[in-house]
C-alpha cells in the first residue's frame, strides 16, 4: 500500500489521544512511528535504530514503546526499551504484533494502533505508574519520515 494511502485511513487525532490516555496512568512513554517509502531491511532491525536515533531510550525509567509501521513494505514492529522488556518478555510483543497483523490485513489501521497502544498501556500502568514527579518526556504526536 502507497503510504499516503495509509497515511489517509489513520485517523491522527484518535492515536495521538490513545497515547495521552494510557501514558496518564503511567510513567512510561509511547510513540508512533510512520516510514514513509521503502523498508528493505528487517522491521525489526529498522525499529530498533529508530527508537535510538529518537532518542526513546533516555526515559527515565527506560519504559518507552516504539510501535514502528513501514506500510510500503506492509511491515511493523513493536520495541520496549529494557526495563519494560524485562517485565513482559516476548511473548507480550508477539501478542500485541499478532493482533496488530489481524487488524492491517483488514485495513483497520487506526484500530490496529490504538488497540497495541491500549494494551501496552495497561502494561507499562501496571509496572510503572504515574506518580506526581512524572514528566511526559517525549511528543505525543504521530511522527512521519
Amino acid at each position: 500500500m502507497r503510504t499516503r494511502d495509509f497515511l489517509g485511513k489513520v485517523e491522527h487525532d484518535r492515536i495521538v489521544q490513545a497515547i495521552r490516555e494510557a501514558e496518564s496512568k503511567t510513567s512510561g512513554e509511547i510513540r508512533v512511528f510512520i516510514q514513509r517509502g521503502k523498508l528493505n531491511a528487517d522491521p525489526l532491525v529498522t525499529s530498533q535504530k529508530k527508537f535510538h536515533q529518537l532518542r526513546m531510550h533516555t526515559t527515565r525509567e527506560r519504559n518507552a514503546v516504539l510501535i514502528f509501521v513501514a506500510p510500503r513494505a506492509h511491515k511493523f514492529a513493536v520495541v520496549g526499551d529494557k526495563a519494560i522488556h524485562e517485565k513482559c518478555g516476548d511473548e507480550f510483543w508477539q501478542r500485541i504484533v499478532d493482533g496488530m497483523r489481524v487488524h492491517f490485513q483488514n485495513e483497520k489501521f487506526s484500530h490496529a494502533m490504538v488497540e497495541a497502544i491500549n494494551e501496552i498501556g495497561k502494561l507499562l500502568a501496571a509496572h510503572f505508574p504515574k506518580t506526581v514527579a512524572n514528566a511526559n518526556e517525549l511528543p505525543d504526536q504521530i511522527i512521519e519520515q
